[in-house]
């Protein structure tokens, strides 16, 4: 493994000794998995359906007080209130289940409990992207060659410039509206990631090759638009037809209208968060970059080294840490992705005095200060230019 002034200082000998103390931390961690983990978990997931049961039967609901009802209960303020609450308890459980439950149920974190509903092969998230597409994708691509040029197909996803490392298109002139889109419709793009449909459009990847994983997509985007744009607004749209139909309450096109927003408004802003941590976790200015021969005869302790100077992590407070998936600890979810994610708080002060001993760089820092340095770069590397980065190992 080719090192920079960020690894000159250390010897071979001593990076070894560096891998050997994290295997110890994660060792120790992954030994005293027990009755307080399984807790977490399971309480975490019946928090998160609670959250949505709520947060859809108060959208519901606030139909009831819609001010053209011909009813004493009727009332703006009300309909409102219960509207944009219910819609973000949606929201947030959409935000729970896709972070820190359902990322890291596949990553295999809670396979260890042999609970048959809790598994990495048999979980399937609520999301338009199918599970087994999506581990391959992230759990084996991803997180085994983190930020290597051309192998880890989430630098930039396959449409944004987000390191002086890839070459300059004009193409890229369009970064920030790229951007924008992705954080709007995230959720979609991660769907159709594995299509590689870059490479498709170049010819470089064949449409037979790609069409079994489009159909596998294409049947999971539509079960989850049916749930979410459909189903649920038609539901309720059912529960006001009797008053609707005795002209008491509002036309049943309006009903469908007002709760296929609230849900389009609770998938949008699920989206938006998720983009946003996870660009937080790889993408700021400071995150360090691969080339595929800088990793030849990489050992267990150089790819230790490798994810945390790819990896970013957020500070915050247990709510926040929760609501990132505890992606806002990355660069201890790139150092042990298995780990359950409650442990990564505990696990964070002792790689960060370890990377401290050591001599490593532990990017770490606020929310506005990672998602500002990553927004800045989108956007400084819309254009032509390079400096001589020393973010890079080459």
């Amino acid at each position: 493994m080719s090192t920079t002034n960020v690894t000159a200082q250390l010897t071979d000998a001593q990076i070894e000794e560096f891998g050997r103390e994290v295997d110890e931390i994660g060792e120790e961690v992954m030994d005293s998995r027990g009755e307080r983990d399984r807790r977490y978990i399971l309480g975490l997931i019946r928090i998160q359906r609670s959250l949505e049961f709520g947060g859809r039967v108060l959208m519901m609901g606030s139909i009831l007080f819609l001010p053209v009802w011909a009813s004493a209960l009727a009332s703006a303020a009300v309909f409102w209130l219960m509207l944009i609450i219910g819609t973000l308890m949606l929201a947030v459980a959409k935000v729970l289940e896709n972070m820190e439950i359902g990322h890291n149920v596949l990553h295999g974190q809670w396979d260890w409990m042999g609970d048959p509903e809790i598994q990495s092969n048999t979980w399937e998230w609520d999301h338009s992207c199918p599970s087994d597409q999506w581990m391959h994708t992230h759990n084996v691509e991803h997180h085994m060659w983190t930020n290597v040029m051309g192998k880890d197909r989430d630098v930039g996803y396959g449409m944004l410039r987000v390191t002086e490392e890839q070459r300059w298109h004009p193409f890229f002139l369009g970064n920030i509206f790229y951007a924008l889109m992705m954080a709007l419709f995230f959720e979609v793009f991660i769907a159709v990631h594995d299509l590689e449909i870059n490479r498709v459009l170049g010819g470089r990847r064949s449409w037979a090759e790609v069409k079994p994983l489009w159909q596998g997509s294409k049947r999971k985007a539509l079960r989850q638009c049916l749930k979410d744009f459909l189903l649920w607004p038609v539901l309720g749209t059912l529960l006001a037809a009797p008053f609707a139909f005795f002209g008491m309450g509002p036309a049943l096109y309006q009903v469908f209208l007002i709760l296929l927003g609230a849900n389009f408004v609770a998938c949008l802003l699920r989206n938006i968060w998720t983009f946003a941590v996870i660009f937080c976790g790889h993408f700021p200015s400071d995150a360090h970059h691969f080339t595929k021969e800088s990793i030849e005869g990489e050992t267990r302790a150089e790819w230790y080294v490798r994810q945390m100077l790819g990896s970013c992590n957020i500070r915050g407070g247990r709510l926040f840490h929760v609501m990132t998936g505890n992606l806002s600890h990355q660069i201890e979810h790139h150092l042990f992705p298995d780990m359950p994610s409650n442990r990564y708080p505990e696990v964070a002060p002792r790689i960060e005095a370890l990377a401290d001993r050591y001599g490593l760089p532990y990017n770490t820092g606020s929310f506005k200060r990672q998602f500002g340095s990553t927004l800045w770069n989108i956007v400084r590397l819309s254009l032509p230019v390079k400096s001589g980065s020393r973010r890079s190992m080459a």
